[in-house]
């Protein structure tokens, strides 16, 4: 059984999420009504999943988010509304050491629990298989004490470059697919390049719109390279990465002699968004395979894994993150189980890799 604990201050929305888990056979539900009563559930009920809302009285989601990873470490599924609001308070839980989030139906619940409910069971049953890496909750809990959260209304740093001017000739460019546990992942990758890396990165990362413009300005502010959310047509330049709106796909196209990283109405033919698939093989359109690098990491499904081993037989060369590190290794494991992964590394060491195959490529194309 897969004990799963609904902690949200709504007895409505208990009801209709403890409802929709315990339809499930295998799944044994218990709940809270605020953060106080999530931490007393955690030896009491011992959850192997909690669902955590993150606006709740007397403790929000967040301050028992922390408590929780200190006390009795649990893969949790963050409940959030689809506000500018609800998506900071997110990426900050996943900074925390969340698994996932789901988004909250907006109005009226019980009118949207048909759509919502099959998202929260995925998710949930998602999480029970997550692994929780003890090591990043230490870097993520420090930085939050120093500031982390208030890092998220700055302004870029003074001095960087605005990614939107002369498109680059010339050169290779990374591409990169995650989902579940992509925001920690991208940070620890991202912000371990220096700010004179070769290539530009375009960044596909399941996520919906609300999120990915906060998730931007987010590693803007920590990473040495420029940042930005792709919301229109944007030149492509190195030391920049570009994260895909969401909702939308995230392609890369020829525009004169340069190119361009936008966003397209997703495809129904891609059942994630920003698809890595649709990335990848527009990558492949417009650049010459040895001049590209694919890197798949954490995430449910097999979202990029047939285009970067569709890739990587081309000349591409491709990375896929370790089963080790990921949060929930089903892209990457799908791209390694294809055959289409040069390199299996821990997320530690994609950041020094892509450097040695950025320079080397650039030096020997």
């Amino acid at each position: 059984m897969i004990k799963v604990l609904v902690v949200d201050d709504s007895a409505l929305a208990r009801k209709l999420f403890g409802s929709v888990l315990a339809s499930e056979v295998d799944f044994e539900i218990a709940y809270a009504r605020n953060g106080v009563e999530a931490l007393q559930q955690l030896e009491a009920f011992g959850p192997d999943v909690i669902t955590l809302d993150v606006n709740m009285p007397n403790m929000d989601g967040l301050a028992c988010l922390d408590r929780i990873m200190l006390e009795r470490p649990c893969p949790v599924v963050m409940v959030s509304s689809l506000t500018a609001d609800g998506a900071e308070a997110t990426l900050e839980a996943l900074r925390l050491g969340a698994v996932d989030f789901v988004a909250k139906p907006e109005g009226a619940v019980s009118l949207r629990i048909a759509e919502f409910g099959p998202r929260l069971v995925l998710k949930v049953r998602a999480a029970a298989k997550a692994k929780l890496r003890a090591s990043r909750r230490l870097r993520e809990r420090v930085r939050h004490r120093i500031g982390g959260a208030a890092a998220l209304r700055h302004a870029p740093s003074p001095g960087k470059r605005v990614c939107n001017v002369d498109a680059i000739d010339g050169g290779g460019v990374v591409v990169i697919g995650t989902s579940t546990g992509g925001p920690p992942a991208l940070e620890s990758v991202l912000a371990s390049l220096p700010a004179d890396f070769p290539w530009p990165i375009v960044v596909a990362q399941h996520m919906p719109a609300t999120f990915t413009g906060p998730l931007a300005l987010r590693l803007d502010s920590l990473c040495a390279i420029d940042v930005v959310e792709v919301v229109r047509a944007v030149a492509l330049q190195p030391g920049c990465a570009y994260i895909g709106r969401g909702d939308a796909d995230v392609v890369i196209a020829r525009r004169g002699a340069g190119l361009v990283a936008m966003a397209a109405p997703s495809h129904p033919d891609h059942p994630w968004h920003p698809s890595t698939d649709r990335l990848v093989r527009s990558a492949m359109e417009h650049v010459p395979a040895g001049k590209l690098i694919g890197v798949l990491m954490t995430g449910m499904g097999n979202d990029g894994a047939a285009a970067m081993t569709e890739l990587n037989r081309k000349g591409g060369r491709t990375i896929a993150e370790s089963e080790d590190s990921a949060v929930i290794w089903g892209m990457p494991g799908e791209l390694v189980k294809a055959g289409g992964a040069d390199w299996v590394l821990p997320l530690s060491k994609i950041a020094k890799q892509l450097q040695k195959l950025s320079v080397a490529r650039a030096t020997h194309p």
